[in-house]
């Protein structure tokens, strides 16, 4: 499959610009900026795109788009910093804006083009730089209040730039935009489908594997389920999955997976009970960090014997999706600014010798939740949201007790249910439209979950005194998890969600709603 590349040139919205572009069914990879040309053109790309950055181009040691970019004949589109890199690269000129800009800003194309509708359209800029003057054979088709050169091309040599983001949602007409150079301009053919990456992983596993048995560590997240569910559609019974169910999950989860893999799926199945190994490792610990590393151990020796107990099969299935192999690698013009390493099984020791088996390895997490669909994942589990590894321990603060962890899932099946009922645990659009109201926040929430606290508060109950723990509700809304916004949800839901967790979750007294934004604040509050 000829891929479209995105040369990754620092971009804070890289990994959107690809999503953007899967949108559009059709592939797309990111790679650094200084790839060696060979190995850009070894993909047969059928476009390359250079995103954005945090540089100033004319500023010495900044990365530069080479050459051979514009010499290959593939079709180019530069984004924000790829403009002007273009610019710089094929001999214009950039020199610092006079007035520069950041936000929303309205853009006019005057000029008749592939790209780009005549008229003015709603963009968002993040730039402090400007063109001042445009290479042979460019032309400029668009301005803004601010730039005079808001989007440049020369179409003989299929080569295209614009001074916006449209891979943001900030900007309405980018999708559009996206669509025209990838398919349009590009000729891609949108083949990027659910099924199409289902009869693809499904060959590439039978041919890896052939008749070995595989070994699978499933959660009830969505990764791991659907990379399950993918290898035993190519496998069948060749593979083993198993659950370790240690009682910091969700209300009802752990029945939810052992009914999908051992009922609907078909899977040979292993659910092990260690809820009491857990929370006795867990005793009495209250630091996070000791927390995650207690779990981490503990999962990986359960594992272990399992795996023996099954004869050390020698291939292990992980459910790495694309942002882990983005994170943890690093593709921008600083590549040691790594943002995680991934390891989803939880660093398995050295002398288990498995070959890994990724098939996710290619997709983003809304590519996952489709692909789980059409595969025959229920919804309730395609679409379960998102859920730290060391579960209910680092949303119970402070000590970790059966008790707790029974209050804390009661309060959070109520918020969770509640926003259910309302169609509000999912994000949607704002009702009013970008030209009415730009500043409009989404409806809904991305990630929504219950916090129980470390802390007892004074509260009145039936005329008696009470001294209970206090609930923290937290909702956000965000596209891509790296930066995200306190949900407004309807104060009417607020007060019943509280009404209700307060009556019916024994020793919770008072209920209250975080609205800090990440940053400053994480998403997880542990």
């Amino acid at each position: 499959m000829t891929p479209i590349i995105i040369l990754d040139f620092g971009s804070q919205y890289i990994q959107l610009i690809a999503r953007r572009v899967r949108e559009q069914n059709v592939y797309c990879e990111i790679l650094p900026w200084d790839t060696p040309p060979e190995k850009v053109l070894a993909r047969k790309p059928k476009g390359i795109i250079i995103s954005g950055g945090p540089n100033a181009v004319y500023e010495p040691g900044a990365p530069q788009a080479a050459a051979y970019i514009f010499e290959s004949g593939i079709p180019v589109l530069g984004i924000c910093y790829g403009l002007q890199a273009m610019v710089q690269t094929l001999g214009g000129r950039v020199i610092p804006a006079i007035g520069r800009e950041y936000g929303y800003a309205r853009i006019e194309t005057f000029a008749q083009n592939p790209l780009l509708p005549l008229g003015t359209q709603l963009t968002w800029m993040s730039h402090g730089d400007m063109v001042e003057t445009l290479p042979a054979g460019f032309t400029n088709v668009s301005k803004s209040q601010n730039t005079a050169v808001a989007a440049i091309m020369d179409t003989r040599r299929n080569l295209y730039a614009v001074q916006f983001h449209p891979e943001v949602g900030h900007t309405p007409g980018g999708p559009e935009m996206l669509r025209r150079f990838v398919v349009d301009i590009c000729g891609a053919t949108p083949n990027w489908t659910p099924d199409s990456i289902i009869e693809a992983s499904v060959e590439r596993i039978r041919a890896e594997v052939g008749d070995a048995r595989v070994l699978a560590a499933v959660s009830g997240g969505v990764d791991s389920s659907v990379a399950a569910a993918l290898v035993h559609k190519a496998v069948g019974d060749q593979l083993d999955a198993i659950f370790v169910d240690n009682g910091l999950l969700r209300l009802g989860e752990p029945q939810r997976v052992v009914e999908t893999f051992s009922k609907h799926l078909g899977v040979s199945f292993h659910p092990i009970n260690a809820v009491e190994t857990f929370l006795e490792h867990l005793r009495g610990v209250t630091d996070p960090e000791t927390k995650r590393h207690i779990i981490g151990e503990r999962f990986i020796r359960i594992f272990e014997e399992q795996a023996k107990k099954l004869g050390m099969p020698p291939y292990l299935v992980q459910g790495t999706i694309y942002p882990d192999v983005v994170e943890s690698s690093g593709t921008g013009q600083d590549k040691t600014r790594r943002i995680k390493s991934h390891h989803n099984v939880g660093g398995l020791p050295e002398d288990m010798d498995f070959k890994l088996i990724e098939p996710l390895r290619d997709l983003f997490k809304d590519e996952v939740r489709a692909v789980g669909e059409a595969i025959g994942l229920p919804g309730g589990m395609v679409w379960r949201q998102p859920f730290p590894g060391p579960g209910l321990a680092v949303r119970c603060l402070g000590a970790v007790t059966w008790e707790r962890l029974e209050r804390l899932r009661a309060a959070d099946a109520i918020f969770t249910h509640a926003l259910g009922d309302a169609d509000l645990l999912h994000m949607h659009p704002p009702s009013e439209s970008a030209d009415a109201n730009i500043n409009a926040p989404p409806r809904g929430s991305a990630q929504a979950f219950a916090v129980l606290l470390p802390v007892q508060a004074v509260g009145v109950m039936g005329d008696q005194r009470t001294y209970q723990e206090v609930i923290a509700l937290r909702a956000v809304t965000t596209e891509d998890y790296m930066t995200a916004d306190w949900a407004r949800l309807p104060q009417e839901l607020l007060a019943q969600v509280s009404n209700k967790i307060v009556n019916e979750v024994e020793g919770v007294n008072r209920v209250v709603y975080d609205i800090t934004s990440k940053p400053p604040a994480t998403i997880e509050w542990e």
